[in-house]
Formats: C-alpha cells, sequence, structure tokens
C-alpha cells in the first residue's frame, strides 16, 4: 500500500471515530429522479440562500427607526423632505452604499421568486398526488412555508416605510379593525398606539430577520430531511415500482447538476437585479397617513388579497355594539382561513375517499388519471387569477378605458362562474384524453394505409405501440405498478426496502 493511500485510510478512520462517516455511503448514493418538475423544490431553496446572503447584508445598513429625520442625501427630489430614519435609511442603502442598490433587487427579486417557486412545487405535489401517504406530514409542512413565505414578504415589503408600503399597513390596520371585538387590541398592539403609531417598523424588523426565519430555516431542515428519509415520488416507467427509486445518485451526479442549478439561479436574479427595475421607493416618497399611491399595487403573492377586498361589497352589521365590517372580514380573514384549511385537510380527506390511506405511494399520478383532483385544482388556480386580476382593477379600467364598476361586477360574477367552469371542462378534458389513450393501447397506432376485410368493408391499419414516453402508463386506467428494479443510464437505481 503507497502512503498517500495509507494516509487516506487513516484520515477516514479518524473521521469515522469521530463522525457518523462510515454511514454516509448509502446516502451519498441515494438516487434522484431525473426529471424537471423536481427542481421547482430546488428553486425555491436557493433563491431562499439568497434571500438570507442578502437579507444579511442589507441588516448592517438599514435603521428601523420611526422618529422623524430631514432627508439631506444625493436625490435630490427629496432633499428637505422629513421622513422616518428607517426610510432615510433605505435611501441611504440605494443611493450611497455601493453595490446597495443591486443588493436590495436581488433580495427583492429572490423574495418573489422564492415564492412562486414555493407555489409552482406545491401545485406540482398536488396535481401529481405527491401528499399521498407517507408524505401527508411534508405536504402540511411545504404549505406552512408557503404561509409563511407570504408573511415574510409582507414585512419585509413594509420595511422602507415608503408611501407604497405604508398604504399596504394601512389595509393591513383595516384587516386587524374588522376582527370582532378584538380588533381594536390588536391593533392598537400592532401599531404602539393610534395608527401609524410609532413601534410598527421597529416590531416587523425584528420578525423579518430573525423570528420568520428562524422559523422557515428549521422547517426547510425538517423537510429536506424528510425527503431524504422518505425518498423521492418518481414517474411510472420500466423498473420503477413502489419500491425503489431509480434516478441519479446523490454524488457525483445530482450534487454537480444541483451546484449548476444554484450558479444559474445566483446569476439569473443578479442580472435581473442590474437590468430589471423593482420597488423603486424613491418614487413613492416617505409615508404620510393623510397620502395614498395612486394605482399602488402590492407584490403578486399577496395581490389575491386585494383583488377579494375590493370585490366584496359594503356590507356592515351592528351587532351588540360592535359593527362587524363583512366587506374586510370575508375576504381578508374568512377566505384565506378557508383557502388554507382546506388545503391543509385535502390530503387525508382524498385518501379516506379513494381508500389510498392504508398503503404507501411512490409512484407520481399523471394529472389526466385523476380528473376530479385536476379539476379542482384547476378551478383553484383560475379562482386565484381571477382574484389577482380584481386587485388591479383600476388600473385596467384606466388603460382600457372601461367603466371600473361594470369591471368589477364583471370579475364578481367571474369569481363564481369561471372556476366552475373550468373544474368542469378539465374534467370532461381529462376522462377524453384517458379514453383516446385507452383505445389507442386496444386498437394500435393507425399506420395511415386503408384495408379491404373480405366482406368488402374497409378499415384503416394499426400497428401494436411500440414507443414508450416516461411517466405515461401502458395501461393508463389500471395504472400498471409492477415490474423489477432496473438500472438507467443515468444511475443505479436504490431499493429502500
Amino acid at each position: 500500500m503507497s502512503r498517500d493511500a495509507r494516509r487516506a485510510e487513516r484520515l477516514a478512520a479518524a473521521l469515522d471515530a469521530r463522525l457518523p462517516a462510515g454511514e454516509a455511503g448509502p446516502l451519498l448514493r441515494k438516487a434522484f429522479p431525473d426529471h424537471w418538475s423536481f427542481l421547482l423544490g430546488e428553486l425555491a431553496l436557493y433563491s431562499f440562500l439568497l434571500l438570507v446572503l442578502t437579507g444579511i447584508w442589507l441588516t448592517l445598513f438599514f435603521n428601523p427607526e420611526m422618529h422623524e429625520v430631514v432627508y439631506d442625501g444625493p436625490y435630490a427630489p427629496l432633499r428637505g423632505v422629513r421622513m422616518s430614519a428607517a426610510f432615510d435609511s433605505t435611501l441611504h442603502i440605494s443611493f450611497e452604499v455601493r453595490g446597495g442598490l443591486l443588493a436590495r433587487q436581488a433580495h427583492h427579486w429572490a423574495a418573489l421568486v422564492f415564492a412562486a417557486a414555493i407555489g409552482t412545487h406545491l401545485l406540482r405535489i398536488f396535481f401529481t398526488g405527491a401528499f399521498r401517504r407517507p408524505r401527508e406530514l411534508n405536504w402540511i409542512i411545504g404549505l406552512t412555508l408557503f404561509v409563511l413565505a407570504l408573511a415574510e414578504g409582507f414585512a419585509g415589503y413594509s420595511l422602507p416605510d415608503d408611501l407604497l408600503s405604508g398604504t399596504g399597513l394601512r389595509i393591513a390596520q383595516g384587516i386587524m379593525l374588522s376582527l370582532p371585538v378584538v380588533g381594536t387590541y390588536v391593533a392598537f398592539f400592532a401599531f404602539g398606539g393610534q395608527y401609524p403609531g410609532h413601534d410598527i417598523i421597529t416590531r416587523l424588523y425584528p420578525v423579518h430577520i430573525l423570528l420568520l426565519p428562524g422559523v422557515l430555516i428549521a422547517l426547510v431542515s425538517v423537510h429536506l430531511v424528510l425527503v431524504f428519509h422518505l425518498k423521492h415520488t418518481q414517474w411510472r416507467g420500466p423498473g420503477h415500482t413502489n419500491r425503489n427509486a431509480v434516478g441519479k445518485p446523490f454524488f457525483p451526479q445530482f450534487t454537480a447538476s444541483s451546484g449548476g442549478l444554484t450558479i444559474i439561479v445566483f446569476g439569473v436574479l443578479t442580472l435581473l437585479s442590474g437590468l430589471a427595475q423593482v420597488n423603486p421607493v424613491w418614487k413613492y416618497g416617505p409615508y404620510r397617513p393623510d397620502q395614498d399611491s395612486t394605482g399602488s399595487q402590492p407584490d403578486w403573492y399577496v395581490g389575491f388579497l386585494e383583488g377579494a377586498l375590493r370585490l366584496v361589497p359594503p356590507w356592515e352589521t351592528n351587532l351588540a355594539g360592535h359593527t362587524i365590517m363583512w366587506n374586510v372580514l370575508l375576504p381578508a380573514v374568512v377566505l384565506p382561513g378557508l383557502l388554507f384549511a382546506a388545503l391543509y385537510v385535502y390530503p387525508f380527506v382524498e385518501q379516506r375517499l379513494t381508500g389510498e390511506w392504508q398503503r404507501e405511494q411512490h409512484l407520481c399520478d399523471r394529472p389526466r388519471e385523476r380528473p376530479v383532483r385536476t379539476g379542482l385544482g384547476v378551478a383553484g388556480v383560475v379562482f386565484y387569477g381571477v382574484l389577482l386580476l380584481a386587485g388591479g382593477n383600476d388600473v385596467i379600467a384606466q388603460t382600457f378605458r372601461i367603466s371600473v364598476n361594470a369591471l368589477t361586477w364583471v370579475l364578481r360574477a367571474a369569481l363564481v362562474v369561471l372556476p366552475l367552469l373550468a373544474f368542469l371542462l378539465t374534467r370532461w378534458l381529462c376522462r377524453a384524453l384517458t379514453e383516446a389513450e385507452r383505445e389507442r393501447l386496444e386498437k394500435g397506432v393507425p399506420t395511415g394505409e386503408i384495408r379491404q376485410s373480405v366482406t368488402g368493408g374497409y378499415g384503416s391499419g394499426h400497428e401494436p405501440v411500440g414507443s414508450f414516453r416516461p411517466g405515461a402508463p401502458r395501461k393508463p386506467l389500471t395504472g400498471a405498478r409492477t415490474g423489477r428494479p432496473a438500472r438507467t443510464p443515468r444511475g443505479p437505481a436504490r431499493r429502500d426496502r
């Protein structure tokens, strides 16, 4: 044995004596499915990593104080204007700190991509049925991550104390006041007194940089541990069964591709930060309670709340000396609560109704094979899209020179009719596609030849299906899930049980 080999052996023995290095072998060969849809979760992870890095850098220069100062910085249009120290420090970062504007915009773009990647990842899990046993807990964790990402984004969006973010805080205060009985107490506690108070920014700041990031990091860690423990779901195909996972091993193939994706995400977000302006707070100016920005729109991930607030009529009820503002309580509190509650319990309800809760499911469904689930998912997306569109009804009405009241009534009707139509159309389309596949498998692929039978009739020639597309079962209605584990060109299959 050479000297280098002996040194390597001693080093491995030393590491194994102090760390579970010897147990890492099976972990490094763990198989990861090689399909683009499984990268959505990684996009969320790497954008979150950039969020943490840029957020740490921005905390070195941001001042979360509400006391007033007079701006005397390089931006001439605001020179001499009274503003909060938080807004003054935001301008300082944007115009005086080297690379400050790039870091601010990278932080904002990463937040937008983070929320979008989590939402798209949840849609992939929902439509493919990857939330079924034994992954119900991971679905709950992922959904909680999405809720926390929305809260974290709103908190960071509000910190600069500009006119646009202040308008959002004003809406948040109205939502707090809509809570029956306790609303005024909640608003006074959050804002430190009568609106706008003097404590909201100083209280949002530790929530944004400590509390919510800490919970997010903890949940992401648990989520990744469960992914490794339960193994990935995979599309049906030759050698893909409920007892194995086929794909690229974690090291070195998956590690290399994942590292490349990290660099791409960082590069694209940095390029966006340098070329695409986002959240130019200096154009909005500092927040003043007596002013409101024209055409103010929130970030897309809370746009559905804005749309819901604009669509509900001004209903109020006086009950036992308390005024219940249904036009705020229903769209901003009840609607989101019911929506996320339905998402939390959906995996358990579906598995009970279908009887699948009794066995583990490691193979993904194609959306067409589950017409009801797919129809519900598309209806939910359409419902969200109508609300998002309603959040900009004033801008749409001004752009196309139409009545904002007429547009509001059209969107109210669309909120009820379009999701129902989307469900029915999607369910019909899924069943039609499944029936077409069954006919193709039974009769074969048309060859284009016309043949005459012995009785004198004519018919088109068919040949058996010879090609196989990954994810498409040979028997779409029965969902064949048998077969022996096999090795693929991308990496070895790993038998987990």
